[in-house]
C-alpha cells in the first residue's frame, strides 16, 4: 500500500517537472513572439513614415508642375526657349510624381506585409501567453495535490496541464 502511494507521488512530482517545463517554454515564447511583435511594428512605422516623406515629397512636386503650368499660359504660343524650358521642367515634375506614387506603392505594401507579421505575431504570443496560464494552474494543482494527497486534483492538474500544452503546441504549428 505505501509502494502505491510513493509511486504516485513519484509521477505526481515527474509530471509536474514536465509541465514546469513547458511553462518555462511557454513563457521564453511570450517573450520572443512580443518582441518580435513589437519589432515589426515599429519597422512598420519606420515604413508609413518613409511613405509620408515620399508623398508630401510627390505633394511638393504636383504644387510645382501646376504653377509651371500656370506660368506657361501666359508665355507667347511661340516656340520660345523659355516655352520649351517650362515643358521640359513640367515633364521633368511629372516623371518624378510618377515614381514618387510607385515608390509610394511598394512602400505601403512593405508596411501593410509588417503589420500583417507583428498581427501574427502577437496571435502567436496570445496562445502562449494562455498555455503559461494553464500550465501554471495545472503546477498549482499538483502542489495543493501533493499537500492534501488528494489524486483528484493532481487529476485535475494534469487536465489543466494537457489544456496549456494544447495552447503551447499551437503556438508553434498553428492548428486553432
Amino acid at each position: 500500500m505505501a509502494d502505491d502511494k510513493e509511486r504516485w507521488i513519484n509521477f505526481l512530482a515527474l509530471t509536474t517537472v514536465v509541465i514546469a517545463l513547458g511553462a518555462t517554454m511557454s513563457t521564453l515564447s511570450v517573450g520572443k513572439f512580443s518582441n518580435r511583435g513589437i519589432l515589426r511594428q515599429t519597422l512598420a512605422s519606420n515604413q508609413w513614415a518613409y511613405y509620408q516623406a515620399k508623398s508630401i515629397k510627390s505633394y511638393l512636386y504636383e504644387l510645382q508642375k501646376e504653377k509651371l503650368e500656370t506660368e506657361l499660359k501666359l508665355v507667347p504660343e511661340t516656340n520660345t526657349p523659355v516655352r520649351q524650358d517650362y515643358e521640359k521642367r513640367i515633364e521633368k515634375y511629372s516623371e518624378k510624381i510618377k515614381r514618387y506614387d510607385r515608390e509610394k506603392a511598394d512602400i505601403m505594401k512593405q508596411a501593410q506585409n509588417l503589420e500583417r507579421q507583428r498581427d501574427d505575431a502577437m496571435i502567436i504570443s496570445q496562445h502562449f501567453g494562455m498555455a503559461v496560464i494553464f500550465l501554471q494552474l495545472a503546477i498549482l494543482m499538483s502542489s495543493i495535490a501533493t499537500v492534501m494527497k488528494k489524486k483528484t486534483l493532481w487529476i485535475f492538474g494534469l487536465l489543466l496541464g494537457v489544456v496549456g500544452f494544447l495552447y503551447f503546441a499551437n503556438g508553434y504549428l498553428g492548428f486553432i
